[in-house]
């Protein structure tokens, strides 16, 4: 009887600490399995796929700079609309468009294609703000760090599979066969992704009747909004804000260049041959960085909840600190390592990666009231896009042009001030945000 009352008391605490996982939030997971789960299929390849199509490392940053400016131009009007208008309509409606986009990939008889694709998926990532919106609005204050580890931790144990499917395909029907059928399987599952999405709730009191002639006029007045609302908040979201920026235009230096930087310098699969297709050099290395990916996601999986609760109980501040210190060591054994290094690589830049989302989305959850947190986001997202876009070309003409591993060394470069800027003018705030 004592065993049972202690399994029941043990049950009871699991029940608590995971009663959040309902509604809305639920919702959210359940369809970022399926996105996430397809998304990884293709994207442990998708830089070389592009270089199959005839691409490059400057094709890639141009890809990606274009996609990137297109949703930069969309964050103010998505942040305005999830705020005025209500976050669900957006979200359930868009979301078939970023589907269908995607049969762009799979038909691709060059990189041009992806341009188009990429183009339309990002426009129709107008539902990001609303997205991010709602999925704050669904956790309460003590339990936004582990909220957002149990979205790493799904999104993780989702996409563990993907690179050993992502294999299967490459190997059985080619480099370019096989991204083929990824992309059209990602096409299948982000429908259905997007017929989930029907079931979400409205998350804001009474929002105003869409009227399409009124989106449309809205763009001044959204860009107008988007700016000023850093008036509203507290002075350190601002900051927090640069710290990001100064992050991901960091991180999309390099981005792109992992897979590519692995196959063409440090040669994981062997010497590839010029011109030779299928080279059985590239789908051994296909296979060895699938391999890596398998690790990356199982590390991630096993850290997400304890990450979660570090957040937690020593507050947003010193995650986001130590996941900038981890990035040195993780880039130059990189630059400098081999097949075998990409084991302990790879993990240590998920860890930097999963400390950072999930404490800065709690810390900016901490610090912006719900009333504006459509359009704090949707601002907040509008410059991270023109870094980002910004970064990823420089990367490629550096890469190109400069040398393979100077994309990598800048980034590294760039982790001094990030450091000092969270360090000496980013406050958690005394009362959360509800």
């Amino acid at each position: 009887m004592a065993d049972r009352g202690i399994f029941l008391t043990f049950i009871d605490k699991l029940r608590q600490e995971f009663s959040f996982m309902r509604g809305n939030y639920l919702i959210l997971i359940m369809s970022w399995i399926l996105m996430d789960f397809a998304g990884e299929l293709p994207g442990v390849y998708y830089s070389d796929y592009v270089i199959q199509l005839g691409g490059s490392a400057t094709i890639l940053g141009i890809i990606m700079l274009v996609s990137q400016l297109v949703l930069a131009s969309v964050q103010f009007p998505g942040g305005f609309l999830a705020d005025k208008y209500g976050r669900r309509w957006l979200i359930s409606t868009l979301t078939f468009g970023v589907a269908l986009s995607y049969i762009w990939y799979a038909i691709a008889p060059s990189w041009h294609f992806i341009l188009i694709g990429a183009i339309i998926a990002n426009f129709c990532l107008l539902y990001q703000p609303a997205l991010l919106a709602i999925m704050m609005d669904s956790l309460s204050p003590e339990r936004r760090g582990m909220g957002y580890s149990i979205i790493n931790l799904i999104m993780s144990v989702a996409t563990t599979p993907a690179p050993a499917v992502a294999i299967f395909l490459v190997t059985s029907f080619g480099p370019k066969g096989g991204m083929r059928i990824a992309y059209s399987i990602v096409t299948v599952f982000f429908l259905g992704a997007a017929l989930l999405r029907i079931r979400l709730k409205e998350s804001i009191k009474n929002p105003d009747k869409i009227r399409l002639g009124d989106v449309v006029k809205s763009y001044p007045n959204a860009v107008k909004e988007g700016i000023s609302v850093w008036r509203h908040v507290p002075r350190t979201t601002l900051y927090l804000l640069f710290t990001s920026l100064l992050a991901r235009f960091s991180f999309a230096l390099t981005g792109l260049y992992f897979l590519v930087y692995a196959i063409y310098v440090l040669q994981i699969g062997g010497v590839p041959t010029p011109g030779l297709e299928p080279d059985p050099v590239i789908e051994l290395a296909y296979i060895r960085w699938g391999l890596v990916m398998i690790a990356l996601f199982i590390t991630m999986i096993i850290l997400a909840f304890p990450c979660g609760k570090l957040i937690d109980k020593v507050g947003r501040k010193i995650p986001i600190l130590l996941s900038t210190v981890l990035m040195i060591p993780s880039i130059l054994l990189f630059i400098y390592g081999n097949y075998t290094t990409l084991f302990i690589v790879m993990p240590l830049v998920g860890l930097s990666q999963l400390l950072a989302f999930s404490a800065f989305q709690a810390l900016f959850a901490d610090l912006v009231p719900q009333e504006k947190r459509g359009k704090a986001i949707g601002s907040m997202n509008f410059f991270t896009y023109i870094f980002v876009a910004f970064g990823a070309l420089g990367g490629g003409i550096l890469y190109d042009t400069v040398s393979p591993q100077s994309p990598f060394l800048l980034m590294i470069a760039l982790v001094p001030p990030q450091f000092l800027l969270m360090l000496f003018f980013v406050h958690e705030p005394e009362k959360r945000e509800s």
